[in-house]
């Protein structure tokens, strides 16, 4: 069986090579059909103290560590990706409607 690896933020990183990730996740309202944020906090295993607050992380499933622990951080997550600026210069500004 494969290992679950979730993605979150991390809430807290106060305690000794642990850290705080709080996963967010949208569910569907089953009578309503609205769609619902739901988020959950996992206490997970940073060895090197390398992550800290507010750093996006993918976090993986592993053997139980402590009481509270059984999940591992794997990785931080690319969270300065900024999308191509688009130039609407030549032959795309032709094609491109007037604006009114």
């Amino acid at each position: 069986m494969p290992k679950r690896v979730l993605t979150g933020l991390i809430v807290s990183d106060k305690g000794e090579k642990t850290v705080v990730v709080n996963v967010e996740r949208k569910v569907k309202h089953p009578l309503y059909g609205k769609i619902i944020r739901r988020s959950k906090k996992y206490h997970a295993h940073d060895e090197a103290n390398e992550f800290k607050q507010g750093e996006t992380v993918r976090i993986e499933e592993t053997a139980p560590i402590s009481k509270l622990k059984t999940w591992k951080v794997v990785d931080r997550v690319n969270t300065h990706a900024t999308p191509e600026r688009i130039d609407l210069s030549g032959e795309e500004a032709a094609a491109a409607p007037p604006s009114a």
